[in-house]
Formats: C-alpha cells, structure tokens, sequence
C-alpha cells in the first residue's frame, strides 16, 4: 500500500488500462495504413486506377483544349468588336470632321509635342487636306473606348496614325510621350513555359501579330481594306501567345472615307476567359480525380481483396500447410469473383477428396497385399519343414492359389490405378447402347466360362428410340461385362441373366437381374467398396472385390449414377416377402 492509500498494483491497473486505450486506435490505424498500402501496390489496383485517371485526363485534356468554345468566343468577339467600331466611327464621321475639309493643326508640330501639351491648328496649314480633327475625336474616343478594354487606332486615308488610345490623356487630350526604352530582361523559366503552352494552344494556323510603325497603317489588311469602304476583322496572335482580335471600319461621310478606325483587344482579353474555364474545368477534374480515385480504390477492394484471399488460399493449399485448407467462400456474390471461389473451393474439396482417396487406396492396397503374402511366407516357410508329399503338395497348392490372388490384385489394382487418368486422356464419343449390349450379349452366351447362366437382352420403347450415351465404348462395356459376370456368379446353373435398356427422358437406363439369393442388407451399403467381397458360396481369394468398385467409378467419370437393389415377390401365406435375386441399375445421360 503506497502511502495516499493505493495499491501500487491498482496504480499499475490503471496505467495499464490507459495504454490499452490508446493502443486500440493505433491498432486500428496501423490495420488501416497496412490495408491502404497492400491496396495501393496491388498490381491490379494500380492498373484500375491508372486506366481510370488515363481516360478522365484524356477527356480533360480534350476540354481544356477548348478549340470550339475559343473559335466561338473570338467570332463573338469579333462581331462585337464590329459594332462597337461602327458606333465609334459614326460618331466619328458626324461630329468630329471638319466642314472646310482642311486641316488645322501642323502634323510635324503634333510630334514636337511635350507629355501634357496639347496642340492647336495654326492657320499656315489650313490649305492641307485633312479631314478628321484629333481635337474633336479625342474626347469622343476617350469616353467611347474608355468603359471596354480595347484599343483604337484612327488612320487617315493614306493609313498614317492620327491618333491612338493609349497616348490619350485623362480628359481626353491627346499626349506625345517617349517609348520606354526596350527591355532586356528575359522572363524566367516558368513564364516561357507558360507562354509557350499558350503559343501551343492557340497558335494553330493564326498569323503573328506585330506592332507597325505610325506611318503603316497600310500594313495591317484589315486597315486596307476599310480604306477602301469595307469593313474587315483580322486574328493574330503575339510573341506571348496570347489572342489579338482586331476590327476596321471606314470612318465616312457621304459616302466618303475620310479615314480608317481600328479596335483590337488587349493581349489577354480572351486568354483570361478560356483560362477561367480551364481553371473552372480544372477544379471540377480534381474533384472529379478524387471521387474517381475513391470509386477505383473501392472497385479494386471488392476484386484485388478477394482475388488476394483466394490466391493466399491456394498458395497454402500448394505448400499443403495445414491438413485442410478452407478456401474463402464468395459465391453468394453474382460475378466472376464469385464464381472463381465456387470453383476453386470445388476444385480443392475434389483434390482433398482424391487425395484421401489415393491415401486410403493405398492403405487398402497394402492390407489385401499383406493377406496373400502372409499366406505365402508362411507355406515357403513350412515347405522345407513338410515330412511327406501330401504335405507338401498341399503348401504348393497354397502357394500357387496365393500366387494366383497376386496376381488377380495386382492387375485389378493397376487397373483401377490408371483408370482416371484414361477417362480424362481420351475424348469422349457417341455410345451406341443397342450395339453394345447386344455384342456383350453375345459373347457372355457363347463363353460361358464354366457356369451354364444365359444372358438374354431386351429394349423397351419404339424401334426408332435412339439409345446413344457419350463416352468410352470400352470402359462402358466393361461396367457391362462386370455387372453380367457377377449376376452369372450368383445365379444357380441354368438360369437367367436379364438385361433391360430403356430410355427415359434425357437418361438411359440399363437394369441387371439375377436369380441369385439377393443382397444382403448390410451388403447393400458396402457392395461398391474396394476390395469388399460376400461370396459365401465360393472359396476364399477367388475374388479382388474390385470389379464393382471400378464399375462405379466408371459410370460416375460418365456422369452417371449406379446402385445396387433386391427384387422383392409377392408375399406368401406366412406373410414373409421373398427375395426373388439381385438387380444392378445404371443411369446414363443420353446424346
């Protein structure tokens, strides 16, 4: 006891208890950061999320491409820019040319012009033809131009510049400025690759946009040709990249040019709106990249986890880990998955079952090969200790009927060893059933092979019924031959063997009666055993006990069923029913 009254173990309880608390969410955290990375370096998972990713970034790619929406924004802006143009040179043509058609300023005094000067029409040049006056189209343009964000340039009619936007001062005076002198920094890596991204998207076939001297306004096509009375839109694009829509209209009164007025937009007037839908697209493909890398990791969960599981699975069943491997059942979902578990987990329980087949098999292999073996080892053993030649002629008797059993196993067995794998090496074929029986018929009657027990056939059904079952000829006829041969084995001399084939429905039925004493109860049970034989009315060793077990095994390779049953008379006074003899039943599906 700790001296505030505590049981350092209680204290140690508590501490305890505490890290357990925190150690269940890093459990669940370490469960989860190990789910995530097995998940993301799934093969698989990668390549659903990459195919995914690949086709949303193609589709991406080809908006932000944005080729109709760009080619339709610069044809609306270009009809807008026409109408404003129109607008601007009536006004023009109406209020600001002078009615003398003579000029009243000296153009080379315009140039003298210090920044903030304005300029006067002196009287020497009032001989000069000269119709727009700058004075009065200055203030006109400025409050026209100044609300939208183009440039206006006015060409007489020899395409020289009268005047421009960009040199007009606030209240609409004109200016005359130095040019800055040109720069020689070089923008930095980012912006070229920004321009040249731009240049590569919007190049196209578009021409180079360069700026002309004042005195070339001839220069520019669209400028030719309003002087000429047409209006024309023209565009280019810069040394930027960036998209320049320009406009000429004529600026005329009566039906006279007096000049040319050109609008252009400023160099990244469109840019910033395509570049505003690909930001806005660009939001929306993240989003979407997210939803998309979700919805993948989440389809590739419910594929890669299971294919993973059922992988494991056989890898554990290969290295044969445990004595028997579960494989995860998935059948209850409807896909491949699903039907991939159902068959793998019928696959091992079939590999299970043969394995415990081949392994009793063989634990009954060396229990009948120890009998006749023990029996020979003890007559070779006494035969040197035989004092006359009854005895001896009796252990050689031994010897050679051991030695006859020997054999009669060994070519049973080996019979029955190689029988799968024959019924799986060859193709199955059409079985004619009334051919074969009636041959196996045949040859029973003809070699009755020390017994005198006829075999007799019968077809039940019209003349025209098809009897036909796919499979091996051989190995079918060998069911037949073994059925035939222990009904005979059974049956006292002089009586019958009947064989019945029906056809019923999508089955073949061939039935085997005898006239022997029937089938034991417990016999029932255990006929189609290996190596199990009741012949109490012959010697021991005659028989393997193999025939109908690999007469089982023959009719089951051919999907097919076989049991075993007693025909039952009618009961007599004593109220006992008779056994009238055995009868064999073999269920084939037919072609």
């Amino acid at each position: 006891m700790d001296a505030d009254g505590t049981s350092p173990h209680a204290a140690g309880g508590d501490a305890d208890r505490t890290r357990r608390g925190w150690q269940r969410p890093l459990d669940w955290l370490r469960r989860a950061r190990q789910f995530f990375v097995a998940l993301t370096f799934s093969s698989l998972t990668r390549r659903i999320v990459s195919l995914n990713l690949a086709g949303l970034c193609a589709l991406v790619a080809s908006i932000l491409y944005l080729s109709q929406f760009r080619a339709g924004l610069i044809d609306a802006r270009a009809q807008s820019l026409l109408v404003q143009a129109e607008i601007i040179a009536s006004a023009i043509a109406a209020s600001a040319t002078v009615e003398t058609n003579t000029i009243t300023i000296d153009p080379d005094r315009l140039l003298d012009l210090k920044p903030g000067e304005t300029y006067g029409v002196p009287d020497e040049l009032s001989g000069l033809d000269f119709p727009i006056n700058p004075e009065r189209v200055a203030p006109v343009l400025r409050r026209l131009i100044s609300p939208t964000k183009t440039r206006a340039r006015i060409y007489d009619r020899d395409g020289v510049l009268i005047l421009d936007s960009r040199s007009l001062y606030g209240r609409g005076d004109v200016l005359r400025f130095e040019l800055p002198p040109p720069t020689t920094e070089k923008p930095g890596f980012a912006e070229r690759t920004m321009i040249a991204v731009r240049t590569w998207l919007n190049r196209g076939d578009l021409p180079l946009y360069r700026e002309l001297g004042p005195e070339n306004g001839n220069g520019y096509q669209e400028v030719q040709q309003s002087l000429d009375g047409l209006k024309s839109s023209m565009v280019r694009i810069n040394e930027r990249g960036e998209v320049i829509v320009s406009v000429a209209v004529p600026v005329q009164r009566f039906r006279a040019v007096h000049g040319s007025l050109m609008l252009s937009t400023q160099g990244d007037d469109i840019d910033q709106m395509v570049t505003a839908e690909r930001l806005a697209i660009l939001k929306v493909f993240a989003v979407a990249a997210v939803v998309m890398i979700v919805l993948s990791l989440l389809l590739a969960s419910t594929i890669a986890g299971p294919v993973r599981r059922l992988a494991d699975s056989a890898e554990r069943v290969r290295r044969r880990i445990r004595t028997r491997v579960e494989i995860p059942d998935f059948t209850r979902r409807r896909d491949e998955i699903g039907h991939l578990s159902g068959a793998l987990r019928d696959m091992t329980d079939a590999l299970y079952n043969r394995i415990e087949a081949i392994e009793m098999f063989a634990a009954d292999v060396s229990h009948e090969l120890k009998n006749p073996l023990t029996s020979l080892r003890s007559a070779v053993e006494t035969l040197p200790l035989a004092k006359n030649d009854n005895s001896r002629g009796r252990l050689l008797a031994v010897i050679e009927h051991d030695v006859r059993r020997l054999d009669r196993l060994i070519s049973d067995i080996s019979d029955a060893s190689r029988l799968d794998a024959e019924l799986q090496r060859n193709d199955t074929a059409p079985v004619d059933v009334r051919r074969l029986l009636t041959t196996l018929t045949s040859v029973a009657n003809e070699t009755k092979l020390g017994h005198d027990v006829g075999v007799e056939v019968r077809f039940e059904g019209a003349a025209t019924d098809a009897f036909s079952v796919p499979g091996h000829d051989s190995r079918l006829g060998q069911v037949i031959t073994n059925l035939v041969t222990n009904a005979q084995s059974f049956s006292t001399p002089g009586g019958k063997v009947r064989i019945v084939c029906r056809r019923l429905k999508g089955k073949i039925e061939i039935v085997v009666d005898d006239d022997g004493p029937g089938i034991g109860l417990d016999a029932l049970e255990r006929i189609f055993e290996r190596f199990y034989t009741d012949r109490p009315h012959q010697g021991f060793g005659q028989n393997s006990g193999l025939g109908l077990s690999i007469s089982k095994q023959i009719v089951e390779a051919h999907s097919g069923t076989i049991w075993a049953e007693n025909r039952i008379g009618p009961a007599n006074a004593d109220g006992e029913i008779p056994v009238l003899g055995a009868r064999f039943v073999v269920r084939l599906p037919a072609t």
